[in-house]
């Protein structure tokens, strides 16, 4: 067996974080009465994902910290609806805080993800998650989406002190897992952080990625899947 090691991603690898969060956003739009600043959803939704996205790579990058993330992603988004143009940082959180419960009870995850996960225990391999996912919050969505027994190691970057990709995120999983970077595969669906981190601390990878046509690697990769279950047809 060439690998002995999985390194995988959890966030939109195997557990639905962008369905979870979708379904959040609409309670937490309903929740916090939000029509009364937005004429539809969609005004508070895509500008939503769309600073969210930026926000993390930022983050990603150790370019912002968390505490600017999380009052930022809503901020920005909020300040748009009418009445809100100057909203204040403690709405902002509690908005936040709201959010993150609602979507650490969400339990969907990609399709064929508990199935893997059984496949890859049968056959021997040690299995870690990698994520730079918040500390609390991850926990509770492992818990929820039935996950929490399925690694050997959990390694989080804030316990690392760095953020995939950085080299520093990486030493640190080897560290915890007891795994090298020869016997190791890492296995994600963020071409930045997860699979060129990866590649740059010596580990060969496997890129999940669903949407082919519109997503393609930037430099050469050792494995890319559409879907989680042809990792079955791979290891």
């Amino acid at each position: 067996m060439k690998y002995k090691d999985i390194f995988l991603d959890f966030d939109d690898t195997l557990y639905d974080t962008h369905g979870n969060a979708d379904i959040a956003l609409s309670e937490l739009f309903d929740d916090f009465e939000l029509y009364r600043h937005f004429d539809k959803f969609e005004d508070f939704h895509t500008p939503y994902w769309q600073t969210n996205v930026e926000l993390w790579r930022q983050y990603a990058n150790a370019e912002i910290t968390r505490d600017t993330l999380i009052l930022e992603r809503f901020r920005r988004p909020l300040s748009l609806g009418k009445g809100l143009e100057n909203v204040s940082a403690e709405f902002c959180l509690k908005v936040s805080d709201h959010f993150l419960n609602l979507c650490a009870d969400k339990h969907g995850v990609i399709e064929g993800a508990h199935e893997l996960m059984e496949y890859l225990r049968s056959r021997g391999y040690r299995l870690h998650m990698c994520s730079n996912g918040f500390h609390e919050v991850q926990y509770r969505k492992l818990k929820s989406c039935g996950m929490l027994e399925s690694f050997d190691t959990i390694v989080l970057s804030e316990d690392a002190g760095a953020n995939k990709p950085s080299p520093v995120y990486f030493e640190y999983a080897f560290r915890m897992t007891g795994a090298s970077a020869e016997s190791t595969l890492m296995i994600g669906d963020n071409f930045q952080t997860d699979i060129l981190g990866a590649k740059g601390s010596g580990m060969d990878v496997m890129w999940f990625n669903p949407s082919p046509t519109q997503n393609k690697a930037s430099e050469p990769i050792n494995y890319e899947i559409s879907s989680l279950r042809e990792i079955m047809k791979i290891l």
